[in-house]
């Protein structure tokens, strides 16, 4: 199996070294190189279409291709407790990096797609960005760009039943695994619940290769558990 495997951080690098593990042949675009043995990789910015598509436009399509894009905090950017903390700049970053790579990439997919493609294409969401099971509140740039991909993920679904059949799109909720996004926010867990990236890779990967294309448009949990929008 190909993947292409957007973003290098502590998932997307296990992602990556699953893959090769599993004996598949990866590609990994991001902007730092890190340096894995038999993965090839591309310098490029996912939040960058043109730039994105200058990176892939030499490449076959690949039998899978995983966004492992997500940003919490940034900076002097951090999750809003409050609607006063909001502002437009924050927001519009969230969006950015959070919701328009996917739809990127799925455009960039789509010119190339036929109605006999095989394609899997996922994308890491988060649970908090599902309104149903929005309890607690806040952090409205973060909910917001995750609603807005699990919405963006079920619209490409519908378009690419009709046009091609043979690809599909679904979001993945990896849990809280340990990395930079989830560094400030590990207090209070309990037991078991703070997931290495290793684990996470696994465990995504075992979600994926139980989906078939019935699921595309759907969100996953890291257990294969289906979360509702």
């Amino acid at each position: 199996m190909q993947y292409w495997i957007m973003g290098g951080g502590g998932i997307g690098v296990a992602l990556a070294q699953a893959g090769v593990a599993r004996g598949d042949k990866v590609l990994l675009l991001s902007r730092s190189n890190p340096h894995l043995d038999q993965v090839d990789w591309l310098a490029v910015d996912n939040t960058d279409q043109d730039a994105l598509a200058k990176a892939i436009a030499d490449y076959p399509l690949p039998d899978r291709v995983i966004n492992t894009l997500g940003m919490l905090h940034q900076g002097v950017q951090q999750p809003e407790k409050r609607i006063e903390q909001l502002n437009e700049a924050a927001f519009n970053n969230s969006l950015r990096i959070n919701t328009w790579p996917t739809l990127a990439m799925a455009q960039l997919l789509s010119q190339r797609l036929t109605r006999t493609t095989p394609l899997q294409f996922a994308a890491l969401s988060a649970r908090v960005g599902s309104i149903s099971d929005n309890r607690a509140g806040g952090w409205y740039s973060y909910r917001v760009s995750k609603a807005a991909l699990n919405m963006a993920i079920k619209t490409v679904s519908i378009e690419w039943q009709r046009r091609f059949p043979h690809a599909s799109i679904v979001g993945l909720h990896p849990g809280t695994v340990a990395t930079e996004l989830s560094a400030p926010f590990r207090s209070g867990l309990v037991t078991g619940q703070l997931h290495t990236p290793a684990q996470a890779a696994q465990d995504l990967l075992n979600v994926l290769d139980n989906l078939s294309n019935e699921h595309s448009g759907r969100l996953f949990a890291w257990d294969g558990q289906e979360i509702q929008p």
